[in-house]
């Protein structure tokens, strides 16, 4: 990218792209870009030096990005063909690449630990970053959320270590060629894009196909793929069942934390602690100590027992991924990322084995219009798991509504009372409500709802 002085991004704000955009600013090239939406990442990108406008205009971008010699265009899938500046870009001789693309691009030459997974993939990521820094002092990272730790969804560090969040929409991933690979989970998800389960895990299995020569697959255990990649170790991974990686021992503390000894195939690492909640963390932080074993046997370097201990137990979380806002005896709020049934149905499980005889109400905020279409039973069943819930309007993002879909599909296979609720009215509604343990989950524009929720329910206690 030496022949590039300028790099435009047409989606700035979504998580990966800021990454990207991050990582260029720090190399000392200029930043713009297009978004739909002012959030706070964006104005966080501006206040770095990025320059970013919200109306989809060509005579918007900034004078100096329009000479096609010095500037390369990265886009995400999410922006759709017809975009005028996409088109411009492409009629006006530029480079223009794919986020993935350039991930793949800045991923050469590197020691990459690449997390997949329809779920449990950001915290995972996160959590090798986190570790890796903790052991080795250096790693870099692009990260699929805000860490909590590093305060950004960029790492940069010293040594050749990268950890990478491998994202399966739009088959992004198959960009990637890592040396340790981590399946978190292969369920049925982004049947837009492939059209049936087979055909992502199919997918899934071309990306276990592309772990380098010697390297090494973490795959948790139930999930079953059909590869052929003879050069690789395989290992299982699991909460507590026993295979190559588990944990043992485990021991439930006040507030949703957990104790337990952390088996691996050489060793027992005893007496681990994280420093967030819940059991679904303890599976993401096997997963992530398996990534760091699975290279320090590639790299012959020894595993430190004791510094995997200090990093699990330092480890702050990922923002919008089991983030308290509210933890007292008397009400409980936290806000999760959770948008598919099988993250929605374990986050719940979790909550109600933290809380175990207190009452969950659960707040849903629907991603996508094809989602919500092709598993709004799943999402009903999910949800049942609570004592009431309510429901706001499907999150359109990148879709046109899709006649006859809508959030009271899942209301009405509901075992239990719900509402449906318009985002604006939403606090109120809550405070109004008899509450306990809150939970808002969803993909979409809910966590702009977290402030005031948190608010009203610190009120209550």
């Amino acid at each position: 990218m030496k022949e590039f002085s300028n790099v435009y991004f047409l989606g700035i704000g979504g998580i990966g792209m800021s990454a990207l955009a991050r990582y260029f600013m720090h190399e000392g090239k200029r930043v713009a870009g297009y978004d739909r939406t002012c959030t706070p990442l964006t104005e966080a990108l501006e206040r770095e030096g990025a320059l970013i406008h919200y109306e989809e205009r060509v005579s918007l971008i900034p004078g100096s990005f329009l000479n096609p010699e010095k500037t390369i265009v990265v886009y995400t899938p999410a922006v759709p063909a017809d975009h005028a500046e996409l088109l411009y870009f492409e009629r006006n001789g530029y480079k223009v690449v794919k986020r993935s693309q350039m991930l793949g691009y800045l991923a050469h030459g590197k020691f990459v630990m690449a997390v997949a997974g329809t779920h449990g993939k950001t915290t995972t990521t996160t959590l090798i970053a986190w570790l890796n820094r903790e052991v080795t002092g250096g790693g870099n990272a692009f990260l699929g959320g805000i860490s909590k730790n590093f305060s950004s969804n960029l790492v940069l560090g010293k040594g050749a270590r990268m950890a990478v969040e491998a994202d399966e929409f739009d088959r992004s991933f198959l960009r990637l060629w890592p040396d340790v690979a981590v399946i978190t989970s292969a369920d049925a998800d982004h049947l837009d894009i492939y059209g049936t389960h087979e055909a992502l895990k199919e997918a899934f299995s071309q990306f276990v196909g592309q772990i380098r020569h010697g390297g090494a697959l973490v795959i948790k255990q139930g999930v079953e793929l059909h590869f052929d990649n003879p050069g690789v170790r395989v290992y299982r991974y699991a909460y507590d069942e026993p295979c190559d990686f588990y944990a043992r021992d485990i021991e439930l503390l006040e507030g949703g934390y957990y104790r337990f000894d952390l088996v691996t195939p050489d060793r027992v690492v005893k007496g681990c602690r994280l420093g967030i909640p819940g059991w679904i963390n303890v599976e993401n932080a096997v997963a992530a100590v398996a990534a760091l074993w699975c290279a320090t046997q590639r790299d012959g370097e020894p595993f430190d027992e004791e510094r995997i201990r200090r990093g699990l137990a330092s480890f702050s979380g990922v923002k919008r991924r089991f983030e308290f806002y509210v933890n007292t005896p008397r009400q409980v709020y936290m806000d999760d990322y959770a948008h598919h049934p099988r993250e929605l149905a374990a986050t719940i499980t979790s909550v109600k084995k933290m809380f175990p005889g207190r009452r969950l109400t659960a707040i849903f905020q629907p991603h996508l219009y094809t989602r919500t279409r092709d598993f709004y039973r799943e999402f009903a069943e999910a949800l049942s798991q609570a004592d009431q819930v309510v429901l706001l309007p499907i999150y359109p993002a990148r879709e046109e509504p899709i006649e006859g879909v809508e959030s009271e599909m899942i209301g009405r296979l509901l075992r239990l009372p719900w509402s449906l609720c318009d985002r604006a009215e939403l606090a109120d509604r809550i405070a109004a409500m008899d509450t306990d343990v809150v939970v808002s989950f969803g993909a979409g524009n809910i966590d702009a709802c977290c402030g005031a929720l948190a608010e009203v329910l610190r009120l209550k206690s």
